[in-house]
């Protein structure tokens, strides 16, 4: 089998071609594209469309770097013989400590009790009680995937109640399933957010959620910006209608608003979700491995539902 060309990728299977460095993308497609087979993609900012996937029309595998993977096109893949991969499990624990340490943060204050000290302020008084604690709370996990599975896991160690909603009931989950996400909003204090982005799920935070909330209430998201309508979140930020929110992600990442930035009472992370060198190394390698196994003659490890393997039959 002739070694495949890559866009982006490791070198051990073949010619290695960096989209990202190059000077002028548009000529660089043109020149590499009639021997393109795989992609790997590393940034959910670059968006893998149809139309850009179909200027390579040898195109076999896209390999993508996250659990997540709306930044491509993973139906259009299916529908004309592409395989997508991500690379799941290999951060389902990392995610859920973040999940965790952006919760405690949010709720006792921690950084911005770190801010007090660095400052100077604790040699004139101490700092403030926060006005939220983890006890008697009840968290409602948004998506009781594989990580929502990790987090639950962590919360009941807290001795914190956690019920879920999800599009169904997943076996094998004792906590309370909510078939509606409103209702289970009405009954919690506390909303942990974990499912795919895309078209989905997008602005599935909304207005109507945060209200049900209500004030005590606290919004953690650790899934993918476009899940929560942002400018909504704001002003029941700014208004008061919930108490707070911690964030990991935002719609147009690395851009953040402004008016979250100035916000003293919420907590915001840089998408800190997998990003340890250890968790990193271990979806890096799933990357290539999955690579590895398509230009074997192997089955890919872990390809989306989109893109199942074996293909399904044609109707």
């Amino acid at each position: 089998m002739a070694k495949p060309t890559i866009v982006g990728g490791i070198e051990p299977f073949g010619t290695l071609h960096k989209l990202i460095e190059a000077k002028d993308p548009e000529a660089f497609i043109a020149d590499i594209a009639p021997r393109i087979r795989g992609v790997a993609i590393a940034y959910t900012a670059n968006k893998l469309d149809g139309a850009f996937m179909s200027r390579f029309p040898k195109l076999e595998i896209v390999s993508s770097f996250g659990v997540g993977y709306d930044h491509v096109d993973a139906k259009w893949a299916g529908e004309h013989g592409i395989v997508v991969t991500n690379t799941p499990d290999v951060l389902n624990e990392e995610v859920a400590d973040t999940a965790i340490g952006l919760l405690l943060s949010t709720i006792r204050e921690l950084p911005q009790a770190e801010r007090y000290l660095r400052a100077g302020k604790w040699l004139e008084q101490g700092y403030p009680l926060s006005k939220a604690t983890l006890r008697e709370r009840t968290v409602g996990i948004v998506g009781m995937g594989r990580i929502g599975k990790a987090i639950g896991r962590r919360l009941e160690a807290f001795g914190v109640d956690v019920v879920y909603h999800s599009r169904n009931p997943q076996p094998g989950v004792s906590y309370k399933y909510y078939p509606k996400l409103l209702d289970m909003a009405h009954d919690v204090d506390t909303l942990m957010v974990i499912v795919p982005g895309g078209a989905a799920t997008k602005n599935l935070i909304n207005a109507e959620v945060l209200k049900a909330l209500g004030p005590d209430g606290i919004l953690i998201n650790m899934a993918r910006g476009s899940v929560v309508d942002e400018p909504a979140l704001i002003k029941a930020l700014q208004d008061r209608t919930i108490m707070s929110a911690g964030l990991d992600v935002f719609v147009n990442e690395p851009h953040v608003p402004k008016e979250l930035i100035e916000m003293e009472h919420i907590v915001l992370f840089p998408h800190l979700g997998s990003a340890s060198a250890a968790t990193r190394k271990a979806m890096d390698q799933l990357v290539v491995d999955n690579l590895q196994a398509w230009f074997s003659g192997k089955p890919p490890l872990t390809p989306v539902p989109e893109t199942p393997y074996p293909p399904k039959k044609q109707a």
